[in-house]
């Protein structure tokens, strides 16, 4: 009697369009990439603040929840078809999906204590300047300075610069001028004045004396 032929595997499921491999690697491979972590958040963020649920959001884009879940936690790479359903349904362009993508933004930053002096126009009086960070690629520079004045300065000419300052006490007592106008300041007080007035200290009331001036040009 001839021998039956072994039974054969039952064939394997067809992929559902969301699970299937696509061009970025097979659904549900993980995906550590800063790409899959930017869209993660982005699809999460503007789905939350659309008052949406997964399972919602399912429904708009044709995707599996367990899909939207994948995506949401950055564990799969999502093909371009699905970015695309993604930002229609929650009515985005697609490059919505990338803001932050390519932010490697500059940043600087100083312990307390540090800091690169630098000269200005009142070292010369006796005016201690500390520079605590710059941003060398943007288009409009902040500039924090330390400025600390002890019994070794004196007042000096006002001087001017474009753009605004501000400045916040954190040490002392002085009368500062801008202008026609002249402010006490006592630690806690601040001021935000445009740099074209002719600015600076008047008198130096309590020493040591010490204010965070951040200049924006």
């Amino acid at each position: 009697m001839p021998t039956p032929p072994p039974p054969t595997a039952p064939p394997a499921p067809a992929a559902t369009p969301d699970d299937a491999p696509g061009p970025d690697g097979p659904a549900g491979a993980a995906a550590a990439g800063s790409l899959e972590r930017v869209i993660a958040v982005q699809v999460k963020n503007h789905r939350l603040s659309q008052g949406m649920s997964a399972a919602e959001l399912a429904v708009r884009t044709g995707l599996s929840k367990a899909m939207v879940s994948k995506i949401e936690s950055a564990s799969t790479s999502s093909s371009l078809t699905t970015l695309q359903r993604l930002a229609d349904g929650l009515d985005l362009p697609v490059t919505a999906l990338f803001q932050g993508a390519d932010t490697e933004r500059e940043a600087a930053f100083t312990k307390a204590g540090q800091g690169s002096v630098t000269v200005r126009s009142g070292t010369r009086h006796g005016h201690e300047y500390r520079l605590l960070g710059d941003l060398k690629r943007h288009a409009t520079p902040i500039e924090p300075t330390l400025v600390t004045l002890t019994s070794a300065s004196d007042v000096f000419p006002q001087f001017q610069h474009p753009g605004t300052e501000f400045i916040y006490m954190l040490e002392g007592r002085m009368v500062y001028g801008h202008g026609s106008y002249e402010y006490e300041l006592a630690p806690g007080d601040s001021l935000v004045f445009e740099g074209e007035g002719p600015h600076g200290p008047l008198r130096l009331i309590e020493l040591p004396i010490r204010f965070l001036a951040v200049t924006a040009h």
